[in-house]
């Protein structure tokens, strides 16, 4: 009867244990969340042109990184420079025209004094001179509209990157603005981590976080968190007009779940990492208190 009785009692025991330990680590789960559903971000720039014309010289490689300045494409600049040339002698002529029309206005003026010449005559050289320096304003904004579009017969990077997605050859005949590449910018890195939204009461903007990279998990980064988004797209049927919320697909699609939102958090300094959009990384959040990531969440966060 006695061994039955310590029998049970120590079952009992051992469940409790049990209970307590899992529920224990459940309120840690959600005080400190993690996921492994995350991946990294960039900010891309598609490089177009903003004139029309075959390309000449192609200065860069698919993959390339290079530095903002650095020239990308040049179209050929003939058409251009041709436009320019235009718009210098159209400017020419408009400074030889408005300087007869001050010749013009200083005679009519003398005579007007002398009352030899007409009001009428008078008012018709003052009208002749004020489209003449109107001729010069237009001639000279439409020279300065031609050097615009030589210059921008060559196109240089916007920001340092990578140059992706490129299969451009010299002869392309480019319009304006088609997209010759992407170009993703270095400095613009970001995680999104998708957390479920019983997880977002408990995850604070400005709170530290611990990312872990697939193959390698010795050389975790620390991030933090600078947004959480206020909506997803909706895909039972409440189709959003705009389309710019992101899309977040539910895991399993017989169970009702609890929708996942993304939180965007800014990696701290990563030297010697090369970060790829589309990486898959795992995130932990870190306890606000002491700084240090929680036992638990360091252990699930194996990707």
């Amino acid at each position: 009867m006695m061994r039955r009785l310590f029998n049970f009692v120590l079952t009992l025991v051992i469940a409790s244990i049990a209970g307590f330990s899992a529920w224990t680590l459940y309120q840690r789960y959600l005080s400190t969340p993690w996921t492994r559903d995350c991946q990294i971000r960039a900010n891309v720039v598609g490089i177009a042109p903003r004139v029309a014309g075959p390309i000449i010289q192609v200065a860069v490689k698919d993959n390339q990184e290079v530095k903002q300045g650095d020239l990308m494409f040049e179209i050929d600049p003939s058409d251009y420079q041709a436009e320019v040339e235009v718009a210098n002698g159209q400017l020419l002529n408009a400074e030889a025209n408005l300087k007869q029309r001050q010749q013009d206005m200083a005679r009519q003026s003398e005579l007007r004094q002398r009352n030899v010449n007409t009001v009428e005559d008078y008012q018709n050289a003052q009208n002749a001179l004020s489209s003449a320096e109107a001729q010069i304003t237009s001639a000279k904004a439409n020279l300065q509209l031609a050097n615009l579009k030589l210059s921008y017969t060559k196109i240089f990077a916007p920001v340092d990157g990578y140059v992706t997605n490129m299969n451009i050859s010299p002869g392309f005949y480019d319009t304006a603005g088609q997209r010759l590449a992407a170009l993703v910018d270095s400095s613009s890195y970001w995680v999104a981590a998708y957390f479920k939204e019983t997880q977002i009461p408990f995850i604070k903007i400005g709170q530290k976080a611990r990312v872990v990279f697939i193959g390698e998990q010795h050389d975790p980064l620390e991030g933090e968190v600078r947004s959480i988004s206020w909506g997803i797209f909706l895909q039972d049927g409440s189709a959003d007009p705009s389309g710019l919320l992101p899309a977040v697909n539910q895991t399993v699609d017989w169970v009702r779940l609890p929708q996942r939102f993304p939180v965007r958090i800014q990696l701290a300094a990563h030297p010697g990492m090369r970060l790829r959009i589309g990486q898959t990384v795992s995130v932990a959040m870190l306890p606000e208190s002491t700084g240090e990531r929680a036992p638990e969440a360091a252990k699930e966060v194996r990707p």
